[in-house]
């Protein structure tokens, strides 16, 4: 499906951005359709560089966008963000507090050229005490409590993914498009921002709101006063594990007479949910032991014939082969930078009549530059003088 089909067809985005927060929101965009120029250093955008657990930062979050590389400290790489602001509808950029305005490149400076940009800054903070401070996720997670609620008692951890970061990029990609929606009604733009540290404290409020509820503190979850009685992983005969969510009396009745235990059913101890939540310290330890008689595979496939909730303990690695995602809203195959081929998950959106789908592989520096310099209205003489001066990188500088 080509862009112009897609949703957001016709919009068009600047991305000053790095590492994942502003990436994921010009990834949702992008997806969606819109035209996504990733404005990076001559140098290139250093999440390119990064190793270990943070290689695969890039090419995850920058497909179907074109890029463009601009020294922007220099008044000709300015002058070429001024020109493309003139025609955009949205900036999204993810830098340090103050740097988009040290650069020359800020709200007040684009929004003087285009009085309907929609600006996006994407912090670690909300305007307040706090907001001039420097974030990641790492930092929030301990900050909102989020990696206390995650670890066992005393020992804080933080969450498996950079989940607060994709939260922060996708609640910036709402603040986009309510103000677009504004935008219709009033004819004008405006800043609008999101944030690591508020997107945190989102996450939390459950717990917040529970405790305002119980007048109790909240536990880390590994040792939380649960609402089910049976809502934990059980062992089986292969060393593997699987989580089994028994959550209603009608489940229970499924499950007991499922493996059997005709006895765990009739017991009046264990009637309710309530009253399975208060024998479960010599309940589990039965659960564990009608699980450990059985495979994975033979555990996994009870519980979904008897419609009660459950999962694998799944490892990253087993969501390339898994076949829910093998349809047509689960992966992508993509050609990560190097040449990697490989499956990737798309937007988590069914969308009907469109397909979501690859348009572009994660550019490489520059890739874009000539055109984007062009539809600006840059002449090849001009664009020619300014990569031999430094002031934009494009592949030919590359090659």
């Amino acid at each position: 499906m080509s862009s112009s089909e897609l949703p957001l067809a016709g919009l068009k985005v600047l991305e000053f951005s790095h590492a994942i927060m502003g990436p994921s929101a010009g990834l949702v965009l992008a997806d969606l359709g819109a035209d996504v120029i990733k404005v990076e250093p001559a140098e290139g955008d250093h999440t390119r560089r990064l190793p270990g657990f943070a290689a695969g930062f890039y090419g995850l979050f920058n497909r179907n966008k074109r890029a463009i590389a601009v020294d922007l400290k220099s008044a000709a790489g300015k002058e070429i963000v001024y020109r493309l602001a003139k025609t955009t509808d949205v900036v999204l950029e993810n830098f340090g507090p103050g740097t988009m305005d040290r650069l020359g490149c800020g709200y007040a400076e684009l929004s003087a050229r285009n009085d309907r940009l929609i600006f996006c800054a994407l912090k670690g903070f909300l305007s307040g005490p706090y907001e001039n401070r420097t974030a990641l996720d790492e930092v929030v997670q301990f900050m909102s409590g989020l990696a206390y609620m995650t670890g066992p008692p005393g020992k804080p951890l933080r969450a498996g993914t950079s989940i607060v970061d994709i939260l922060g990029g996708t609640f910036a990609v709402v603040a986009v498009l309510a103000a677009l929606r504004e935008r219709d009604r009033t004819g004008k733009g405006q800043l609008v921002k999101s944030a690591l540290f508020e997107a945190a404290v989102l996450l939390m409020g459950q717990h917040m709101a529970g405790m305002a509820v119980t007048g109790e503190p909240g536990l880390p979850m590994p040792a939380r006063k649960g609402a089910w009685g049976v809502y934990h992983t059980f062992p089986t005969s292969d060393g593997e594990r699987v989580f089994i969510g028994i959550t209603s009396n009608q489940q229970w009745e499924r499950f007991c007479a499922a493996v059997k235990r005709p006895d765990l059913l009739a017991d009046p101890k264990l009637a309710s949910n309530a009253d399975r939540v208060a024998a479960q310290e010599w309940l589990l330890p039965k659960i564990e032991e009608i699980a450990v008689v059985y495979t994975r595979a033979e555990l996994l496939s009870l519980c979904e014939g008897i419609g009660i909730p459950f999962s694998p303990v799944a490892r990253p690695e087993d969501l390339f082969d898994d076949p829910q995602l093998q349809g047509a809203h689960g992966l992508l195959d993509v050609t990560l930078p190097g040449g990697i081929r490989t499956k990737l998950p798309r937007l988590p959106i069914e969308f009907a009549g469109h397909d979501l789908g690859l348009r572009r592989n994660a550019p490489e520096i520059g890739a874009d530059g000539n055109a984007v310099l062009a539809e600006a209205g840059f002449s090849p003489a001009e664009i020619a003088a300014m990569e031999k001066d430094g002031v934009v990188v494009l592949q030919s500088s590359v090659r």
